[in-house]
């Protein structure tokens, strides 16, 4: 008994401990962060958010295209990969023949396992000029490395809302069958509300994917650093510039600059997933 006692006290302080490890580096890489732009906080205040004029060589920082692109190009993925995530997931849980569902539930699922350089190259190198192609533009800006997003993301959103239709009881199921409900009706009267929650947080977490991918879109976006008229057009967004940039920081205002980028892409980060997890939360309880 003695043991036991001691075995539960030493799993809890252990337990406690990861729950508090995690909100200690949260605020941990926040100081750091804040610490090394305060420079460029200092120098540049609110207009380095609204300044469009991004020159090392004249010590001009404004941050607007990067938010712009990361805004953009995130909206795009979200946009595509949701309804397209949700589509497969629906099939490969009311529709598919069972002896397809586990090999097409692991494809789909590999495909989250590819880095995201392999996604870039192909990006670069098979789906720009495609792109090039079909608009006559360059090939590289805001909409193909919005598509680069999705087919990125696609994979988190199917399976964890798959997983989350597969929890949708059977005997809701038969019931709405045995009342004349088709399966189309079934699947949006019946198991997409049972599994909203679920679906939510899948689109939750692909966000948090879409906003902070750097290397796929980094081959594909064309590191412009100016707001672009049309999707269509080179652009850059925040992790863009920082993968692009960061080695080629000459001095403490240009170095301070991209860690004050990289406080803004964290914290809009942490304030997009952290009320959308409020949301989901709140919708949990009701």
């Amino acid at each position: 008994m003695r043991n036991i006692n001691i075995g539960d006290f030493v799993f809890e302080g252990l337990s406690r401990f990861m729950a508090l490890s995690v909100f200690v580096v949260l605020v941990a890489i926040f100081t750091i962060l804040y610490i090394d732009a305060k420079p460029a906080i200092d120098s540049f205040g609110i207009g380095f958010l609204t300044g469009e004029i991004w020159a090392p060589n004249m010590e001009t920082f404004g941050a607007l295209p990067s938010i712009y692109g990361t805004i953009i190009s995130t909206t795009i993925a979200m946009i595509v990969a949701t309804p397209i995530a949700i589509g497969i997931a629906i099939f490969l849980s009311e529709i598919a023949h069972a002896n397809i569902k586990g090999t097409a539930g692991t494809l789909i699922e590999l495909l989250a396992a590819i880095p995201s350089v392999i996604y870039g190259m192909w990006g670069l190198f098979y789906f720009v000029p495609i792109v090039r192609d079909a608009t006559g533009g360059s090939g590289m800006g805001l909409l193909t490395g919005g598509l680069i997003l999705a087919i990125m993301i696609v994979p988190f959103t199917a399976s964890i809302t798959r997983d989350s239709m597969n929890t949708t009881p059977d005997i809701l199921k038969e019931s709405a069958y045995a009342l004349g409900a088709t399966k189309w009706d079934v699947i949006k009267d019946v198991i997409l509300p049972y599994a909203k929650i679920g679906v939510i947080g899948s689109i939750i977490l692909s966000l948090g994917r879409a906003l902070g991918e750097t290397m796929a879109v980094t081959f594909v976006m064309g590191n412009a650093q100016r707001i672009p008229a049309s999707i269509l057009e080179p652009a850059t967004s925040i992790p863009v510039t920082l993968a692009n940039e960061f080695t080629e920081a000459d001095s403490d205002i240009y170095y301070s600059s991209l860690y004050l980028l990289a406080l803004l892409l964290f914290i809009v980060s942490f304030a997009i997933i952290a009320t959308a997890k409020f949301l989901f939360l709140k919708k949990e309880r009701s």
